[in-house]
């Protein structure tokens, strides 16, 4: 029996809801990160006690009992880490995150949500629909939910769990979904999987381990191939097509509504609370695993007018007569593409601005004539220097492989990070977005207030 958890890597956003279940559940809670963040000071607000150095001595007292600690841990840590040496050598039980996550979806029923892109968006939005309906839900996010301030719900009455899975490192694989929506397979994270092919199989063997009675919810065209075990349900969905879609779609005056067409009873009149085009898709795919487990129609409809969207998901910093400014996430291309085109959809009339940190080298190796492809689409593209994040340079692999393969026409250039701010106070951006995983978000706090 643990009495005590102790994190390395506690900052990170789905560690921290981890961090935020123990807590709960009255644990004592430590845990080591190498920056502070806003995350990490919510976390010592409520109690978790939380050093930025290598060293063991900060470890809290109770956490280095080996008899009654569990150590949770995220892949990004160096394996030469002292403190992870140390309790990797003193007999402590080591878990990955996703070990965790994976024993809670053998005691709950687990609804997860799986992808290339959109899975944050998407279980956060079944999430809130479960949450605000008859039957409630945990809820363990890869993002901050706009509606609860967190990347965590707790209940103490529903056995379902909403959880993100992550395919990086094969995390997902510890999972065992009761019910499971897979939103893309483009590959990605080929630094872990090396080939598409490895990418495609682990999302086929991920299929395997959806529990017998459940279902998976597959979008509509992808490459692999699901092989899910006798008396698994399997349905399709898209945006306009398979067992579950979008029909009269109309988006105007600032406002998206649909019909949901639903093998279980087709729902009427749906608003979108975060009125976003590519939120219709994911929209879909939350309300069918929604659905499937017992939500109504109203629920339904109540979840998706209520839904304020996720931290740095499309979020929309300013909006006014003059700017209009946002941040998102978006770090494959792929998501990107999406991205770009739902802002041509909402501003057809008006020059968009992209200012893009591209994330792993890696990532901008594999990917970079994608990447400017899908940042062709906007009207000026901004280039920042690769975030390395757990890598070391690659010769040769920088922000100019994207700059040199943008198509002609599109106005571009390249700064540092640290040249950001004097540009948006030397500049009158109509739209403009910041796109990435890296730390250009912490830039836009102050982009905001600029613009405003």
């Amino acid at each position: 029996m643990f009495n005590s958890v102790y994190f390395i890597g506690i900052g990170g956003i789905g560690m921290s809801a981890l961090a935020r279940y123990f807590l709960h559940r009255g644990l004592v809670v430590g845990g080591y990160d190498k920056t502070p963040s806003d995350l990490t000071r919510q976390l010592e607000k409520e109690g978790a006690q939380i050093h930025y150095e290598d060293n063991l001595q900060l470890v809290p007292e109770p956490c280095l009992d080996s008899q009654h600690t569990l150590v949770v841990y995220t892949p990004a840590i160096p394996a030469d880490h002292s403190e992870l040496t140390y309790f990797r050598n003193h007999g402590f039980d080591l878990q990955k995150r996703a070990q965790v996550l994976g024993t809670l979806t053998r005691t709950h029923k687990g609804l997860c949500v799986a992808g290339t892109h959109g899975k944050t968006s998407t279980s956060t939005m079944c999430a809130h629909i479960m949450h605000q309906s008859h039957l409630d839900c945990n809820a363990f996010l890869g993002g901050i939910s706009k509606n609860y301030g967190t990347n965590y719900i707790l209940s103490s009455k529903s056995d379902y769990v909403v959880i993100e899975a992550d395919e990086f490192d094969r995390s997902f694989h510890w999972l065992r979904p009761w019910m499971t929506v897979i939103t893309a397979t483009d590959p990605d994270h080929l630094d872990i999987y090396g080939t598409k092919e490895a990418y495609l199989e682990s999302f086929r063997h991920y299929t395997t381990l959806i529990q017998p009675g459940g279902a998976l919810i597959l979008h509509t065209g992808l490459e692999m191939r699901p092989d899910v075990q006798p008396g698994v349900r399997t349905y399709s969905y898209s945006l306009d097509s398979g067992d579950f879609h979008a029909e009269n779609v109309k988006i105007e005056n600032g406002e998206i509504t649909f019909d949901l067409i639903s093998p279980i009873e087709n729902v009427a009149n749906i608003q979108l609370g975060q009125p976003i085009p590519i939120n219709i898709e994911n929209g879909v795919a939350a309300m069918a695993m929604a659905q499937l487990n017992g939500c109504t129609p109203d629920e339904l409809r109540e979840g998706m007018k209520t839904f304020a969207g996720v931290d740095r998901r499309f979020d929309f910093k300013v909006r006014n007569s003059r700017h209009v400014f946002l941040s998102d996430y978006a770090h494959h291309p792929k998501e990107i593409l999406q991205s770009a085109r739902s802002m041509r959809q909402l501003y057809s009339d008006r020059k968009i601005t992209a200012l893009f940190q591209p994330h792993l080298y890696t990532r901008t190796r594999d990917f970079y004539k994608e990447f400017a492809e899908a940042l062709s689409l906007l009207d000026e593209v901004i280039l920042c220097d690769i975030y390395p994040a757990r890598e070391k340079p690659i010769p040769g692999v920088t922000s100019r492989l994207i700059y040199d393969n943008l198509a002609p026409g599109v106005e571009k250039s390249m700064i540092h990070k640290e040249e950001v701010l004097d540009l948006v106070r030397s500049r009158d951006f109509d739209v403009l977005i910041v796109l990435g995983a890296g730390d250009l978000d912490n830039y836009v706090p102050q982009i905001a207030q600029i613009l405003s």
